[in-house]
């Protein structure tokens, strides 16, 4: 396709009112990382906005950055460690489980995606952080929402709604992101061999405890051989790891994961990882390195499956019995990762009925191209909510020219 490299937001609506005129779809794109992730977008030309890639404002003492779109997101993590700040929703770099350039994701890739890591359970996740953004919509004209203002004249909080819309609504180019402070040390407490059941009460037990966890995960025996790095050094032979994580200042950290450890030894036997060691176990976690693009299952379709934490277990665990594949839970139990066998359909209809069963949703994160041209990679919406989502998409980019087809398979004008 050409690649259309745009250097300022004039450019970006230069171009899509261009595509408006040539009646042309834009695919959009920073460095390309998530490009595997929806359905295969119906469009001729890339518009790239990684040129767009400048910090606009970093004030560390407002807990406020403000950086252009096509900026590498690790890049700007790395100019907020100097100052030991960061993004409290712990960015997913997908590149490991599509097999992509690792840092290569953009903030607008971080923003439109809304892919949040482990601590989405405590501190929330993108949208929740982001304060305002500028844009381009499928009109070719700018808008700023949000940003320092309290509220847009329209009433509505735009900016929340372009987080995870994937670029079909508008063209990020610039936005604002508030920080947090990062913690001064971390524990991560280790369980083993408990199985997937009694590992999600001891996770919702941790997570509803009074000594502010941060994370809580587990893995089964299952994927013991699929893990490297540290989460291996925590793991043992034939043994399930079940992880929580405390966060904070020092002396609380140490006193809060003894407190912490007490309430789980009903579980079985704790044991206490600290610091560097803790970091990367949740590196891992957060990106969901066992299942990496070139590891054993890196043939697998990736499900992302959020539901109440409380039916995790028995979820992940039917997904495991009835497609003989492999499951990660993170949240507490709310989000199980699956990784299923190959299948023409990536086993969509078992994946979603025992997803609905459970009161959640679903999203094919990973698969081949003809497959997720074959299924819904997006958990399908009920009538209602479908027609309000159509109503919104037309207030934005009524021609479809943004994206085409990235989140649903019938996206035409």
């Amino acid at each position: 396709m050409e690649t259309l490299k745009v250097r300022d937001a004039k450019d970006v609506e230069a171009v899509v009112r261009a595509a408006i005129a040539a009646e042309e779809p834009l695919e959009i794109a920073g460095h390309g990382s998530k490009r595997d992730i929806g359905q295969p977008v119906s469009a001729n030309r890339v518009l790239d906005v990684s040129a767009l890639n400048a910090v606009s404002s970093y004030e560390p003492h407002e807990l406020i950055v403000t950086v252009q779109a096509g900026a590498p997101v690790a890049d700007v993590i790395a100019m907020m460690d100097a100052k030991n700040q960061e993004f409290a929703f712990e960015p997913m770099d997908a590149s490991v489980l599509l097999g992509t350039t690792l840092g290569q994701g953009t903030i607008g890739g971080m923003i439109a995606s809304g892919l949040s890591g482990p601590r989405r359970v405590r501190s929330g996740g993108v949208r929740d952080h982001l304060l305002g953004g500028n844009a381009v919509s499928g009109f070719g004209d700018a808008f700023v929402a949000g940003s320092r203002v309290v509220k847009n004249v329209t009433g509505y909080d735009i900016s929340k709604l372009l987080a995870g819309s994937w670029g079909t609504l508008a063209v990020l180019t610039e936005v604002t992101i508030k920080l947090v402070p990062k913690a001064e040390a971390q524990a991560t407490l280790v369980l083993r061999g408990l199985d997937d059941a009694t590992a999600n009460r001891a996770m919702i037990k941790a997570m509803g405890s009074s000594f502010d966890a941060s994370g809580a995960a587990h893995l089964p025996v299952s994927n013991q051989q699929a893990l490297d790095g540290a989460l291996a050094r925590a793991g043992a032979p034939q043994q399930a790891l079940t992880l929580v994580r405390v966060e904070g200042i020092d002396v609380s950290v140490a006193e809060r994961a003894r407190s912490l450890a007490s309430v789980l030894s009903a579980f079985g036997a704790v044991e206490t990882i600290t610091d560097d060691e803790s970091a990367e176990i949740w590196a891992a976690l957060r990106d969901v390195t066992p299942f990496a693009a070139g590891s054993k299952l890196g043939g697998h379709a990736v499900w992302r499956i959020v539901c109440p934490p409380t039916a995790g277990g028995g979820l992940g665990a039917a997904l495991r019995r009835e497609t003989g594949g492999e499951v990660i839970y993170d949240w507490g139990g709310g989000l199980v990762w699956a990784a299923v066998p190959p299948a023409t359909d990536a086993h969509a209809a078992t994946v979603r009925a025992h997803s609905a069963a459970a009161g959640g949703h679903a999203m094919l994160l990973r698969a081949p191209k003809e497959v997720r041209a074959a299924v819904d990679v997006f958990q399908p919406q009920a009538p209602g909510v479908a027609a309000l989502s159509r109503r919104l998409k037309n207030s934005f980019d009524p021609r479809r020219i943004l994206n085409r087809g990235r989140m649903r398979r019938d996206d035409n004008p």
